[in-house]
């Protein structure tokens, strides 16, 4: 799946941003939150020690189980570098879910959450992916049938938080 990446040439910092009406801290509870992120996205339950040097880890949801058995427990892992709720957090992200991406290095993901006018905020993913091409293939949305990458869950993310449902409900 994820070895099928495009030879297309893919930007090695990636920075994705949208403008959510909601509080910084609904924001980052459900970027950090147990029980949050399965209910958006790829629906990967993660758990986060917010520490410096903390473990981060995204576990296979059991839709990505049935569409593919063989696929991990344990999907993505990382380390929490710097953590200031409810505005900033910088990890890394090291997808393992196959043997071509846990061979890669692993990548720099920071959160950025800004209070706007009106009551939103802008949150801004950056992802620096720089040695790790099937990866930027992959958040990039540019595998095909492999999901929408960062702009499917920034779009997923938004909605939820506006309206209490899913993109696809």
């Amino acid at each position: 799946m994820i070895a099928a990446a495009t030879e297309k040439q893919v930007t090695t910092t990636q920075v994705y941003r949208v403008y959510i009406k909601a509080t910084a801290q609904a924001i980052w509870d459900a970027i950090t939150a147990p029980g949050w992120a399965e209910k958006y996205g790829y629906g990967c339950p993660v758990e986060y020690d917010l520490r410096p040097k903390g473990a981060f880890r995204a576990v296979a949801s059991p839709a990505m189980k049935a569409h593919a058995p063989a696929m991990p427990d344990v999907i993505i892992v990382g380390e929490v570098i710097e953590s200031a709720p409810p505005r900033k957090l910088v990890q890394t992200w090291h997808p393992v879910w196959d043997e071509a991406s846990a061979k890669e290095e692993p990548t720099r993901l920071t959160y950025e959450i800004d209070d706007q006018p009106g009551g939103m905020c802008r949150l801004t993913i950056t992802h620096d992916v720089a040695g790790a091409p099937l990866t930027a293939a992959m958040v990039a949305g540019e595998v095909p049938n492999a999901g929408g990458g960062w702009a499917f869950v920034l779009s997923d993310l938004k909605t939820l938080l506006e309206t209490g449902k899913r993109l696809a409900e």
